[in-house]
């Protein structure tokens, strides 16, 4: 689960950025490769990280920027949520509430691309009322085939302070419509394997926390995006997906850790559909 930044470690953060990215405009005295990028900003409905429910009724705003060289890649991605929630009802102005640092390699092999990586999490809590949480990071490392629906897996391992296993498995369709535009079809399915009950516990049927861990089919979604190519190095992108859990568990696990509000268990949601527009440029 994602935390809260503490100032040193944010310092860290941007030091650790600062030195990947200098890697390669350093390596290009030796190399006639150059790195590439791309910085992409996007307004979306709505945040749902993993199926759970980050903001509600605003605008999130979610700013990157990648840079690649030789199958290394360092990113960094925010969010700005543009209305706080609050459950009684009291307005924030705008919050910039996450900043995650992902370092990453991958290597084509054939008919397989496999990577590895590292990702650090910086979020404030989920609400106003929430208890202040540590930083997260989790390493991963990831298979794909090429091949048919590019079937993708991906294992992410908690190594900070919520430990649990997350696996996640996806597949995706790109249907070239003319040279400017295309529709790309997406899918996934996760399962979450807790190791630690006090940390990531299984959820009862009224969203309270009980003393088993959690361990189950996670959360879904299906998605469809149809990026425009506005330029060669600028495209733009509307986006739309749904998002929904995998099992009775996962429901009532979505329901307790997401925002709660004044709703009965009951009547929180746990399936979401999320819309919005990209943009971004590429180098």
């Amino acid at each position: 689960m994602k935390k809260k930044l503490g100032l040193t470690n944010f310092a860290a953060l941007i030091l650790l950025t600062v030195a990947v990215l200098a890697i390669p405009a350093a390596s290009l005295q030796a190399e006639e490769d150059k790195p590439t990028g791309d910085v992409t900003a996007a307004v979306l409905s709505q945040d749902v990280w993993r199926g759970y429910e980050l903001s509600r009724n605003s605008v999130v705003v979610q700013p990157s920027i990648t840079v690649g060289y030789k199958g290394f890649s360092a990113n960094l991605w925010g969010n700005l949520d543009t209305k706080p929630y609050s459950a009684a009802d009291v307005s924030y102005p705008g919050t910039w509430n996450e900043t995650d640092l992902t370092l990453s390699y991958s290597k084509t092999m054939g008919l397989f691309n496999v990577g590895g990586g590292y990702i650090y999490y910086s979020l404030a809590p989920l609400n106003r009322d929430a208890a202040d949480r540590n930083d997260s990071q989790e390493i991963f490392a990831t298979v794909s085939l090429n091949t048919l629906l590019s079937p993708t897996l991906t294992v992410y391992k908690e190594i900070d302070h919520y430990r649990n296993w997350y696996f996640l498995l996806g597949v995706s369709h790109v249907f070239e419509l003319n040279k400017s535009v295309s529709l790309k079809l997406a899918a996934t399915g996760s399962y979450l394997l807790s190791t630690d009950a006090d940390t990531y516990p299984k959820y009862d049927s009224n969203a309270v926390a009980t003393t088993d861990k959690f361990s189950n089919f996670h959360d879904g979604s299906v998605s469809a995006c149809l990026p425009i190519k506005a330029t060669d190095r600028i495209t733009i992108t509307p986006t739309i997906s749904y998002i929904f859990p995998l099992s009775g568990d996962a429901k009532d696990e979505m329901k307790g850790l997401g925002l709660k509000g004044t709703a009965l268990p009951s009547e929180r949601d746990s399936s979401f559909l999320v819309g919005g527009v990209l943009a971004s440029f590429s180098f």
